[in-house]
Formats: C-alpha cells, structure tokens, sequence
C-alpha cells in the first residue's frame, strides 16, 4: 500500500483528539455523572449555561455541538428533573431560552471542581506554556472547520 493511503492513527490528530475527549467524557461520567443520573451532553449543557447565563435554545445548540432536536429533549429531561429552567423569550416569543434553576446552579457548582481535577490529570506533566499553544490551536482548528477565520 502506498503512504498517501495508509492511515496511521497515533499520527491522525482527529483520531488522538477523540480519543482524549472520549477517556475523558467516560472517565468523568463513570466517576462522577452516574451518581447523578446525568449523561455527558446533560453535563454539556449545564455547564454551558453556568458560563454563559440564559441561552436561546438555538445558541445552546451551537455551543455545545449538539444539535437542535436533541437538545430540545435533553432541555426536557432537565426541566422535569428540575435542573433548569426554559420559557419563551420577553423580547421574541417565537424564541425559548433556558437558564439554570437554583438546584442546578447547585449542581454545577459541586462538579465543576471534579471536572477541574479531572483536567489536571489529563495535563500532568504538559506545561503551561505547550498547555496554552495547545489551547490556541484546538481553538483555531475548530474555527477552521466552522468556518471561521
């Protein structure tokens, strides 16, 4: 087989960045997310909205790269286990937005340390200097295929 078709994954970076992301995502849900009955893309969710205050449910799709149907019914699931909060916009009630409701503010806040140290198991022994070219470059790459300068 000639190079320009073989494929070595340990070399192919979308190989190596989900698989990253996969440890991390069950390593996270099997520590911690099962205990609370919340699956990654709930977490996803919650998070989002801790960061980033009352979203429309079309902004919380796209910042969390999931799409719009699915987030709808992940949105219910944490709505009816009381975790969030969606009504219709004041200024357009053809749009829903969704914030945190106390009790999942609460639970985030109790998390986000977990998956802060999850974190800092990941990059033992990467410095902070290679951490943050890392972080740049993830960002630009994920800008290249939204598009985005």
């Amino acid at each position: 087989m000639t190079d320009h078709l073989r494929l070595d994954l340990d070399d192919y970076l979308p190989y190596l960045v989900h698989r990253v992301g996969s440890a991390l995502a069950a390593r996270f849900t099997a520590e911690t997310l099962a205990r609370h009955d919340l699956s990654i893309a709930m977490w996803r969710v919650l998070a989002a909205l801790s960061a980033n205050g009352e979203q429309r449910q079309i902004d919380l799709a796209a910042m969390t790269s999931i799409d719009v149907s699915t987030l709808s019914r992940l949105v219910t699931r944490l709505v009816r286990r009381r975790l969030a909060i969606r009504r219709r916009s004041k200024s357009n009630s053809r749009e829903v937005v969704v914030q945190l409701s106390p009790a999942g503010r609460a639970l985030v806040e109790r998390l986000i340390p977990v998956a802060r140290n999850l974190e800092d198991t990941a990059i033992a022994g990467v410095s902070r200097k290679d951490l943050a070219v890392a972080k740049r470059l993830l960002r630009r790459m994920h800008g290249n295929m939204a598009g985005q300068p």
